[in-house]
């Protein structure tokens, strides 16, 4: 570094253009680090991001497991409503309600509600099927149904249009009621399918 004085008497620090060079380098890959890091902390979805859980087919049955089953559009389609061949009519393709809960993994409601899920998927077990649909995986199905906030739950009952929910309670036993009050009476009321 030089130390020099200008015209009025000031002094001024000059540095070696190569340090210079170093330095702005330095900070260059700081700012982008702390970027990266930022943007990866504050709970947005990438898609790049690993997947943390395998997901689960539905050409693996698995009898004793009540847990609600990852859903792609494909099964999608097959399972709860083919919105491409019923494009104007809601037609239900299950063989029992069920209740679709779109999710992202980096949502806290959502985390919040996933045991609860799996506990009432236990309580309903052979009565509903529970299914889920990772909004970030999955943008075709949260676009085709609207959904702009999460989590939103889907209820299809066998007789009937579907109804959407979104949000959750105050407290997990609170949003657990919910819940139950909603699949009692959404989904359990007319539960037999009507034959064409």
């Amino acid at each position: 570094m030089k130390r020099i004085l200008n015209h009025t008497g000031m002094e001024f620090v000059y540095m070696d253009i190569y340090k210079y060079i170093r330095i702005m380098r330095k900070l260059t890959y700081l700012m982008v680090v702390l970027a990266v890091f930022m943007v990866g902390c504050n709970g947005q979805s990438t898609s790049d991001r690993p997947v943390k859980e395998a997901r689960i087919t539905t050409d693996i049955k698995v009898s004793n497991d009540p847990a609600p089953v990852q859903l792609t559009k494909e099964e999608f389609l097959k399972k709860v409503m083919n919105y491409e061949i019923n494009q104007n009519t809601w037609v239900f393709e299950g063989e029992k309600p069920c209740l679709v809960d779109f999710y992202a993994d980096w949502c806290a409601p959502c985390r919040i509600t996933s045991p609860i899920l799996e506990d009432l998927a236990t309580q309903y077990a052979g009565r509903i099927n529970f299914y889920k649909v990772d909004v970030d995986r999955e943008q075709e199905l949260a676009s085709v149904f609207g959904i702009q906030s999460i989590p939103t739950f889907l209820f299809c009952p066998l007789n009937g249009d579907p109804t959407i929910s979104s949000g959750i309670a105050s407290t997990p036993a609170a949003t657990k009621e919910m819940f139950i009050k909603q699949i009692e009476e959404l989904l359990l009321k007319n539960q037999t399918k009507p034959t064409i």
